[in-house]
């Protein structure tokens, strides 16, 4: 027998299960049965398509045992079982990236919450919740070896070969003194599986022993009974009108090892040139790693009620990975292939048919404002990325999509209620996009859309939102403009008063336009300005300003381009600056002209020394 130590953050994670989680333990046997359930589906999918396996023959079930006088509970399964490689990698270590970071995070009440249990695929851990120790025996089909996995999940892990006979895992779990009562009785086992198992597609059954008296000699003896406990039909393959919403939400925390219910779900059966089935649900709070590279497909893939997969991450697009479900196809070949699931007529037409549908159910949904606003809260960035990813379904996506404006800092706008509220002589959706909301909303480039009651998006999801809005273009023949590299709004200065007063600074403009040099690509008088004395602007005319969406799709650094700086020929400081002789004072508050109106937009200092040191020489000359 060989002793293991346990990963780091299995270590953590088991730390975390029997000391912090204490609501809800119940649902342990919820994960253990669906893993069960899992390993099942595995099987009886390798006994259609691997030559090894074919042949093979196995009564797909899980039991669960009952021994009041051992104090344990037993769960077993015959699916595909686990080989020495197959319970270290699945039992001793935990391979979901930002796992480690999560659990360090966890402090205080959060440490209680049930709903922590499985959200990196980790529910087998929660056994630990009721068990003083747990021996895993598992066989894999197709060999002959078997090993036994024991652990008291205090750091370690023990592994060593046995004897079994079929294949497949059993859990045996010695149960925690306090827990015995509960979890040795067959009222709570049977409670517990049609509360959150009741449509696994497997039969489950409950072995026991009972006291029974004999009717004629009137001794009572022990006597072993086995029970199914559950109704072993796939919920998916149901008529809507025989489920309740209860059953709906009880499958989806079965197959998302979620606890909360979901915020909408979606039964579909298509019957016609194809014919296949779907459950889509959108949990309450986005999945963990929806964010990461290698983020876990919500989506099973079944051919005839036969498993096919549950990894594909084309089944849906990504912009849509946040979305748990089911798709059963009639029509597909049980011995599909990823390369056949991305060129199969029959899945195309599937999954745009399923696109359409889960966009359809969020537009319903959007009409409940509170729900709404819980959607957009977890799911707005994804679907920002849809409106570029997905040119078909792209005006469908930007309906949904909210955004945050002036016109309501507490409450999100669609583009349509953008365009309700815009003045008749209005043609334009105008947005200012960067990375922090309060420096968005005080920049000196809203003063005149201010002035004039203009409504301007504030997009502060700078790193997505510099990429997806320009490639927007228009909505409902209006088109997006960028506020920092657009004209300002009409004003009722006339042309010629514009030229009288471009006359009038157009000596101090060109002093600082050479003071500023290379800093800068233009120096200019404004009308967008009504508090601030400077702005600065991006050239629209800049070849790179329209190289700068594809360098940020190619995930690389955008060049730097000077910017154009604008004077507010109404304020004081550059009033003042127009008539000073002071060719030091005009230096100092050149740079300052343009330092400050870069810090209004939350742009670094290319030099904050000198930037501390012209504010020292202005301070000192104005006491």
């Amino acid at each position: 027998m060989a002793k293991h130590e346990f990963q780091t953050e299995v270590g953590q994670l088991l730390k975390l299960m029997t000391h912090s989680l204490y609501s809800n333990k119940e649902i342990f046997i919820r994960e253990l049965v669906s893993n069960a359930s899992d390993a099942i589906d595995k099987l009886e999918y390798l006994k259609l398509t691997d030559e090894k396996l074919k042949g093979f023959e196995t009564t797909p079930q899980i039991n669960i045992k009952i021994d009041e006088e051992d104090k344990s509970l037993t769960i077993s399964d015959n699916g595909i079982g686990m080989n020495e490689a197959d319970l270290i990698s699945s039992l001793g270590t935990i391979a979901k990236s930002g796992t480690k970071s999560f659990i360090e995070s966890l402090s205080g009440d959060a440490k209680k919450d049930s709903k922590l249990i499985g959200q990196f695929g980790v529910g087998f851990y929660s056994v630990f919740m009721v068990a003083d120790r747990v021996d895993v025996i598992s066989k894999r089909a197709g060999e002959d070896i078997a090993h036994k996995w024991s652990s008291d999940g205090e750091g370690s892990y023990d592994l060593a070969p046995c004897i079994k006979d079929e294949n497949g895992t059993v859990i045996y779990i010695k149960l925690k003194e306090e827990e015995v009562n509960d979890y040795t009785s067959k009222y709570k086992i049977k409670e517990v599986v049609k509360k959150y198992s009741n449509h696994i597609a497997y039969p489950i059954f409950m072995n026991f022993r009972e006291e029974v008296e004999n009717e004629e000699t009137k001794e009572k003896t022990m006597e072993s009974k086995r029970e199914q406990i559950n109704e072993a039909t796939a919920l998916w393959t149901q008529s809507k009108s025989s489920l309740k919403e209860d059953d709906y939400n009880q499958f989806y925390k079965t197959i998302s090892h979620d606890s909360e219910n979901p915020l909408l779900y979606v039964h579909t059966k298509a019957e016609g040139v194809s014919e296949y089935t779907t459950l889509f649900y959108i949990p309450s709070k986005a999945p963990m790693d929806m964010y990461r590279v290698d983020f876990q497909p919500g989506v099973k893939l079944y051919v005839k009620r036969v498993f096919i997969t549950d990894s594909e991450k084309e089944l849906l697009p990504t912009y849509l990975r946040f979305v748990r479900g089911i798709i059963d196809s009639e029509d597909l070949p049980l011995n599909v292939s990823r390369e056949l699931l991305q060129e199969n007529k029959v899945m195309a037409n599937i999954k745009q048919s399923s696109i359409k549908k889960v966009l359809s159910e969020i537009k319903k949904l959007s009409k409940d404002e509170e729900k709404y606003k819980t959607f957009i809260k977890e799911y707005n960035r994804p679907l920002k990325e849809g409106v570029y990813q997905d040119y078909v379904n792209k005006d469908a996506i930007l309906e949904l999509v909210r955004y945050k404006s002036t016109n309501d800092s507490e409450k999100m706008t669609s583009l349509a209620e953008y365009k309700e509220r815009a003045e008749s002589e209005q043609k334009a959706i105008y947005y200012i996009i960067g990375a922090d909301e309060k420096v968005l909303r005080n920049s000196p480039l809203l003063e005149s859309y201010k002035k004039n009651n203009i409504e301007v998006l504030i997009l502060d999801d700078k790193e997505i939102d510099e990429i997806i809005t320009p490639s927007i273009g228009k909505y409902q023949d209006w088109d997006l403009k960028d506020i920092t590299a657009c004209e300002a709004p009409k004003t009722e200065q006339t042309e010629e008063e514009k030229k009288e007063i471009d006359e009038k600074f157009a000596s101090i403009v060109e002093k600082i336009k050479n003071i500023l040099g290379t800093e800068v690509k233009d120096v200019r008088t404004t009308n967008r300005l009504s508090d601030s004395p400077s702005c600065v602007v991006k050239d629209s005319s800049d070849p790179m300003a329209s190289m700068a969406h594809m360098f940020r799709m190619m995930g690389q650094e955008m060049p730097e381009s000077a910017p154009i700086l604008e004077i507010n020929p109404e304020h004081k400081i550059v009033q003042a600056l127009n008539g000073c002789a002071d060719d030091a004072m005009i230096e100092d508050i050149s740079f300052l002209l343009l330092d400050q109106a870069k810090i209004s937009e939350g742009m670094e200092l290319k030099d904050p020394i000198g930037f501390a040191k012209r504010l020292s020489n202005i301070m000192a000359k104005a006491l």
